[in-house]
């Protein structure tokens, strides 16, 4: 049984989880995103495995800086890549990337904190995902958090407010078409 919108409560902050072999993941955070400062709210985004790989997502740590501290922005990892080149390192990448979300989860002021592509580094076992599900739990009240990338575990969705799976239909790059700027990154 569903219930009316009008008789909806308000959450005290939302676990999401968006997932799935599609493309969209991370656009669709972004979108979340900018509506959060679109309304005020202090927001900060942490990029597990994007590292220093050059994404048009950058030009929104410029926003940061103009925002007047509305928005941080953490990057961390070596790469796009799901094949580690060197476990022990992207392991230190991915435990210093949630040293920063500690962090945040701890900063009593934030509203929205973005995990991009933590559910790879999850599936990839760099990050214990029992252990980080219990961290996200005992966040404080009103603060949502957006967990992206292929391969969610099964744990996280289950417990997520919300989960959105990205599938795919139809993709350029089957085709033989190369990734579009502005649209792949």
């Amino acid at each position: 049984m569903t219930t009316p919108i009008q008789d909806a409560r308000p959450e005290p902050g939302l676990l999401i989880v968006h997932t799935g072999n599609g493309k969209g993941k991370t656009t669709a955070a972004l979108g979340m995103l900018l509506r959060a400062l679109g309304h005020g709210q202090r927001c900060a985004v942490v990029q597990f495995l994007k590292g220093k790989q050059p994404t048009a997502e950058v030009i929104l740590t410029q926003v940061a800086a103009l925002a007047g501290g509305a928005l941080t922005w953490d990057r961390c990892g070596q790469g796009f890549t799901w094949i580690t080149r060197d476990r022990d390192r992207d392991s230190a990448d991915a435990e210093a990337g949630w040293a920063r979300v500690r962090q945040h989860l701890a900063d009593p002021d934030l509203q929205f904190l973005l995990l991009d592509e933590l559910n790879i580094v999850l599936r990839q076992g760099y990050l214990d995902p029992g252990t980080v599900l219990a961290e996200l739990r005992e966040r404080r009240p009103g603060l949502h958090v957006v967990v992206t990338g292929r391969g969610a575990p099964e744990i996280l969705m289950d417990s997520a407010d919300l989960v959105t799976e990205m599938n795919e239909v139809k993709h350029p790059f089957k085709a033989g078409v190369k990734a579009q700027p502005g649209i792949e990154f």
